[in-house]
């Protein structure tokens, strides 16, 4: 007799990939933004405490706007998600021979019939919490966990872009010029890769492609922000 699996054994994996969603996103947005900020301000020739001043108003600026962005986000797909849930609880309680019809064609579908159909659907809706997993997992793809906790979504997203954000931000505390923006960016470069990779890895996609598309990224803001502030230097929009 073919086995029914749990619903709830995808639980775990939702939670953990809310968690790295948030850390990728804060992580790589607060790399991009400092060595934005960073490359931009020292392209115009100023001095390294004034590129740490702006890179760190930057970034905490960032992190609170990214913060609160998540943090609706979150809250409103778990507002969603909660109002079909409840729809469906009413449906269970109230429709329930409906609800039964549905559980005994999804599972027709899968290839069970016959007595083997009855056994397994019967099963499942002598359990109402099962019976509901069910019908949020087989029939509507929901699951409440895929959207994480509201609150710790924008404290993982604050906490992860002053980590980022700081990276590109250190090399400026001991060198200057030029040299403290490519550290800077050899920093960025490297680190974007590899949480990249470690994201792709978890995703089971190509580990290079996914690493070299975040380092990427860095690079270019890196070039575009440098680039726009010697231009701005350069015509004397901004002088030192």
């Amino acid at each position: 007799m073919k086995e029914v699996s749990e619903p709830r054994h995808l639980e775990p994996h939702l939670k953990e990939s809310s968690g790295m969603r948030d850390f990728v996103f804060g992580f790589g947005d607060g790399i991009n933004t400092s060595l934005g900020i960073a490359a931009g301000v020292g392209g115009a020739d100023v001095s390294s405490n004034i590129i740490i001043l702006a890179s760190l108003v930057g970034m905490f600026t960032g992190a609170k706007a990214m913060a609160v962005q998540n943090y609706l986000a979150v809250k409103t797909q778990r507002q969603l998600l909660t109002s079909e849930i409840d729809r469906e609880k009413w449906e269970i309680e109230n429709k329930p021979e409906d609800e039964k019809r549905e559980i005994e064609e999804i599972y027709r579908k899968k290839g069970f019939s016959g007595e083997e159909l009855d056994r397994v659907v019967n099963k499942i809706i002598s359990d109402k919490k099962v019976w509901l997993d069910t019908m949020l997992t087989e029939e509507l793809n929901l699951n409440l966990e895929i959207a994480g906790s509201p609150l710790k979504s924008a404290l993982r997203m604050f906490v992860s872009f002053l980590i980022g954000g700081m990276l590109p931000i250190l090399p400026f505390f001991f060198f200057t010029g030029l040299t403290a923006l490519f550290v800077a960016i050899g920093i960025s470069v490297s680190t974007s890769f590899t949480v990249g990779v470690i994201k792709s890895k978890m995703a089971n996609t190509n580990k290079i492609i996914g690493g070299l598309e975040m380092a990427g990224l860095g690079t270019g803001i890196a070039l575009l922000g440098y680039g726009i502030g010697s231009e701005l230097s350069n015509l004397g929009v901004i002088s030192v």
